[in-house]
């Protein structure tokens, strides 16, 4: 499934969309960035409440496939165009970190 897709699916609201046409595979959630580093895999879908710039750095570091952004949270724009230059997938949503997870779950069955 790519980062297109689950965005429909789950009414994802875009920040940055670097490649929407990227797989993902499993997910993470987690806003210990030390733990996320550690066992978060490439092409993951991260789900987290965590926004500042730190979060790119480490889904730069892992190669996550996108960034979903729980609660409603956002970027600053500065924070933003990190990811943008980073090429990395950002999106937000007023659910849960369980309600996305549990939406992701669905969609894999």
């Amino acid at each position: 499934m790519t980062v297109a897709e689950i965005a429909r699916a789950l009414s994802l609201t875009p920040i940055t969309v670097a490649d929407a046409d990227r797989t993902f595979s499993g997910v993470y959630v987690g806003d210990l960035l030390s733990w996320v580093m550690g066992r978060a895999k490439s092409d993951n879908a991260w789900i987290t409440i965590m926004s500042n710039v730190n979060i790119i750095a480490v889904a730069t570091l892992v190669d996550v496939a996108v960034i979903l952004l729980a609660e409603g949270v956002t970027l600053d724009e500065s924070v933003r165009q990190t990811a943008e230059q980073k090429g990395v997938n950002v999106y937000t949503s007023e659910k849960t970190a369980y309600e996305l997870a549990a939406a992701l779950a669905g969609l894999a069955t």
